[in-house]
């Protein structure tokens, strides 16, 4: 939906125990189901729970069947997993997964640093998921990476991403999101993009704080209409292929500034950061996320 005015219901979809772990030293699998059941438990109506991927490739991934196994799914909560192929793909339908989520980098450099293959090869391989989701009645949501920088080729040419959004639509995918993979996006480039992608099929728009415009990109995002976004608790995560690319948007700090702005997240902000809190004692170190540390605006200090 494009426009000038404020969206007032805003959809977020947490990734931390996929996104956020996969980039951590791998914590044992009970640790990952009390943060997704935490998660679960805060009024968050979306969650990216595991990825089916080679133990190879991402080691803190491989007890993904044992965590979604275990996890508690709370009704009312849509969760996802996150596949890298047709391989991955029969394991999260056969786990019960109704959403699964692949990923295709608009560089090509990226792309196959991260996937072994091409731009080109991915999107004909995504073709071919997309249909075997929907045979088995699940949604496949195309996951754009680098959608706004590379860190091997630099910028990227807003035009490159909606070519390759209306190959995905013209496949079938069901939504469409665009990550800033390593942090590279400003408000500007979120314009320039925004300006050029198809809006047929819905979008969501995924950003890392790396160098510290991450809220300020989701202002823009929601002057220009999007309504969905991706965020992680306590600002975990980053890209296992590109080196000091850590920091998606921390979850507390996106619903903080809504709530404040009269935006309705259906989150409670409290039972976010007790599990903002939790994930930092899971993972074991500080996590960036300045309201887990400062607390809302709300919080007045006692005088004495």
């Amino acid at each position: 939906m494009r426009g000038s005015g404020m969206t007032d219901v805003v959809s977020i979809r947490e990734v931390g125990p996929r996104d956020g772990l996969q980039n951590e030293d791998p914590v044992p699998a009970e640790a990952k189901v009390q943060l997704l059941d935490a998660l679960s438990g805060t009024g968050v109506r979306r969650i990216e729970a595991v990825s089916f991927v080679h133990p190879k490739a991402i080691p803190q991934m491989a007890d993904a069947d044992e965590v979604w196994a275990a996890a508690t799914k709370a009704p009312g909560v849509r969760y996802s997993a996150l596949v890298p192929n047709s391989r991955g793909t029969q394991r999260a339908l056969a786990a019960g997964f109704t959403e699964i989520e692949v990923v295709v980098s608009a560089s090509d450099t990226h792309n196959r640093k991260n996937l072994n293959r091409s731009t080109a090869e991915s999107l004909d391989d995504i073709t071919a998921l997309i249909q075997a989701g929907h045979k088995a009645g699940a949604s496949v949501e195309v996951i754009v990476a680098t959608s706004f920088g590379c860190p091997y080729e630099g910028d990227v040419d807003p035009r490159r991403v909606a070519g390759i959004v209306e190959r995905v639509l013209a496949d079938g995918a069901d939504r469409v999101a665009f990550g800033d993979t390593t942090g590279m996006a400003t408000p500007r480039r979120v314009r320039e993009l925004l300006d050029v992608v198809p809006r047929e099929a819905p979008i969501l728009l995924h950003f890392h704080n790396t160098r510290g415009t991450g809220l300020a990109n989701i202002l823009t995002a929601l002057e220009l209409g999007v309504r969905e976004f991706d965020a992680s608790i306590g600002g975990l995560g980053g890209c296992p292929y590109a080196p000091g690319a850590s920091g998606n948007v921390a979850t507390e700090e996106v619903v903080h500034m809504l709530h404040d702005m009269g935006v309705d997240t259906g989150i409670d902000l409290d039972a976010l950061l007790e599990a903002a809190a939790l994930a930092e004692r899971i993972v074991g170190r500080t996590l960036p996320s300045g309201v887990l540390r400062a607390g809302p605006r709300t919080r007045l200090t006692p005088v004495h």
